[in-house]
């Protein structure tokens, strides 16, 4: 017998308990309870052969059908990780549908108390916006939830890895002032931990190009704090480098930016966000937005 036939065949004594579960007869003798706890294993073990036969879409529904009959004996946990395994079905066919069981589960997860586990799904959700739906705003908003979790919960690290997430993509929707705030809130918290603080630099220099895509003279009064503050054990390169493009927007000049950019790009390789980030520079200044 084929996995899929296997679904098919709990999904049916799946569907016999549940109609068992609800005779008069079950009701008198308490057997209900234990009918739809078998319905609900039977979803699951129906679930588990429609993955085996990688029909996501039908390993979802089964999925949730557990879920639902978990929720209803007010056995939360194990609804919220049936939604959960439906969630993990659904994104490798309906990413919408998955989006609707973790948000299902993050909602039994607050319920609970359960706070650092909603932040995850919350994470999770963000990540779903992220990459199969493409919706940015989403992503900042559950990135921003789940920041806001993590933090209540005192779990910092998972905190400040969702703020940089927010920050990223607020400056890629031109919500610079944002992305600056976090930033600066990281840097400045990194530099009080010994295994951190060396990324405290890179933190500023993003910072710094959110300054530079905003004004050039905060861009230049922010550059001389930030160096102040990581005057202790970080070199000057990457703050010599704004300089260096504070200069050639203040004289306009498109030659020396470009090459200011390549000069450093053989050093330290500028990943896409500050790339694109130059770009929006550069296009201030009226030439071809090509920094090769």
């Amino acid at each position: 017998m084929s996995e899929e036939a296997k679904g098919q065949k709990f999904l049916e004594e799946a569907e016999k308990k549940l109609k068992s579960s609800g005779s008069l007869m079950s009701s008198i003798f308490g057997s209900s309870s234990s009918k739809l706890d078998d319905a609900s294993e039977l979803y699951q073990k129906a679930g588990n052969c429609f993955k085996m036969a990688k029909n996501w879409t039908a390993a979802g529904k089964a999925f949730c059908l557990s879920a639902e009959i978990q929720l209803k004996q007010n056995t939360k946990h194990e609804a919220a990780n049936m939604y959960n395994e439906a969630a993990n079905a659904y994104k490798k066919a309906d990413p919408q549908e998955a989006l609707n069981c973790l948000l299902k589960s993050c909602d039994i997860y607050i319920d609970m108390g359960r706070l650092v586990m909603a932040a995850k799904q919350y994470q999770i959700i963000a990540e779903l916006y992220e990459t199969d739906l493409v919706d940015i705003p989403n992503t900042i908003v559950y990135y921003e939830k789940a920041a806001d979790l993590f933090k209540t919960e005192e779990n910092n690290a998972s905190a400040n890895k969702c703020l940089l997430k927010v920050a990223q993509f607020s400056a890629q929707l031109e919500k610079y002032a944002r992305a600056i705030e976090i930033y600066e809130q990281v840097g400045t918290a990194s530099i009080d931990n010994p295994l951190l603080k060396y990324s405290a630099k890179d933190h500023f220099f993003r910072a710094g190009l959110c300054h530079l895509c905003i004004d050039n003279l905060n861009c230049s009064q922010a550059i001389e704090r930030y160096q102040s503050i990581l005057a202790s054990f970080a070199d000057s390169r990457e703050f010599n480098f704004l300089k260096q493009l504070i200069q050639s927007v203040e004289e306009n000049n498109v030659d020396n930016f470009t090459n200011a950019v390549k000069d450093y790009d053989n050093l330290s390789r500028l990943d896409n966000w500050c790339t694109n980030l130059l770009l929006k520079v550069k296009k201030s200044l009226n030439e071809e937005p090509d920094l090769r």
